[in-house]
């Protein structure tokens, strides 16, 4: 990451982990200017993190409790603590008062424009920004996103006024969603400023690397196991999850796939606020290591040709793909930015039905998501 005298500083919680390393990249490829980065751990069991200061080039060892909010301009929650970890007590403390205020702000994103309600933080806790890339803690709680949510180039071509962070004064917790629930929105909104939609039907294959390294890790071991006809681990998909699918995981990880579905409907709820129909979501964990693939079922109020509604989703980061060409693949999304849908299908039973198929990197649109909303706070610093 290059020198940047008069940049921002810049903590990531959950550094180590790979949406870390990752939003660690977008930072870097993006040009964000950063005069000191603050790498904090949430797991106790991982090494601890270094502060790196690009002005003086040295690292220096910092516990994640003498962290205070006025070190830092832009925090990114990447990682909620697991093993005993703790966070900083200034996170601990906007993460305390926005998830207390969530009902109310949820309540007054419904309400729609003129919005004035969202979750605000004690001036003492932070003269920064937390971008919150997990939002479990309040989800977790049925109380809806703890912060407010942003997309912010859905925000600029929608025109989200009611939603969009500079319209709540004194928010400090942002949270970027969830890059299924932004993958949905995406899609459905630009149909939706075109086309009245009856309904949407989401179903999303998650690769593996949303469960992080001991996934990939398991993944792997069973793909090899099985093809040298050997017995696979189970200790993380309590089940075979190479050359299959899974509707939901074994009990080593409980109610995890059921989790996430409530936490991208709650999202998903908050952020279209009537702008389209709650898309109805399942969940399955495929065996891929990266990138979510997303089967759509959208129903308009009356017939619209494949065309049309291709014409709906122009524009970037949507690529879309003829019939000509080969259909778009999560291997083939890796690394990319982009949101590749394939031809849209009619459905031959409904005149109004369409079928979508997207593939999309998780990690990476959820990195640059939450870099996007830090480049769009940059100038009200």
């Amino acid at each position: 990451m290059k020198l940047a005298p008069q940049g921002y500083r810049v903590a990531i919680v959950g550094a180590s982990s790979l949406l870390g390393k990752e939003v660690l990249t977008v930072l870097e490829e993006r040009g964000f200017p950063v005069s000191r980065l603050i790498k904090l751990e949430s797991d106790e069991e991982e090494p601890d993190a270094p502060i790196v200061d690009l002005n003086k080039d040295f690292e220096s060892a910092m516990r994640n409790e003498e962290v205070r909010g006025q070190d830092v301009d832009f925090t990114f929650l990447v990682a909620q603590p697991q093993g005993g970890a703790t966070l900083p007590a200034f996170l601990r403390t906007v993460l305390s008062s926005a998830v207390a205020g969530a009902p109310a702000a949820a309540a007054a994103a419904t309400a729609g424009a003129g919005n004035t309600g969202g979750p605000s933080v004690p001036a003492e806790a932070t003269r920064g920004v937390v971008i919150d890339l997990t939002d479990a803690r309040a989800c977790a709680q049925g109380a809806g996103s703890a912060g407010v949510l942003s997309v912010p180039f859905l925000d600029r071509r929608t025109h989200r006024g009611h939603a969009s962070h500079r319209a709540v004064p004194g928010t400090r917790l942002i949270v970027s969603p969830h890059p299924a629930a932004i993958l949905i929105s995406s899609l459905v909104l630009r149909l939706a400023s075109r086309f009245p939609l009856e309904r949407a039907v989401a179903n999303v294959f998650g690769p593996v690397s949303e469960i992080g390294p001991k996934g990939i890790e398991e993944l792997q071991k069973q793909t090899v196991n099985l093809l040298s006809f050997q017995k696979i681990p189970r200790s993380v998909f309590g089940a075979q999850l190479a050359f299959n699918l899974l509707p939901r995981l074994g009990s080593t990880q409980g109610s995890a796939l059921a989790e996430l579905e409530t936490r991208i409907r709650q999202q998903l709820r908050e952020f279209l606020s009537g702008g389209a129909p709650l898309p109805s979501v399942r969940i399955f964990q495929a065996p891929v290591f990266y990138s979510l693939a997303l089967s759509l079922y959208v129903e308009t109020a009356a017939p619209s040709a494949p065309e049309a509604l291709a014409q709906a989703l122009e524009g970037k980061p949507v690529r879309l793909r003829r019939f000509s060409e080969g259909a778009p693949s999560q291997v083939e999304a890796v690394g990319s930015g982009d949101i590749l849908v394939d031809a849209i299908a009619a459905d031959p039973n409904h005149p109004c039905g369409a079928w979508l198929w997207a593939v999309a990197d998780n990690l990476r649109l959820a990195a640059v998501n939450a870099v996007e909303i830090a480049e769009s706070l940059r100038p009200s610093k």
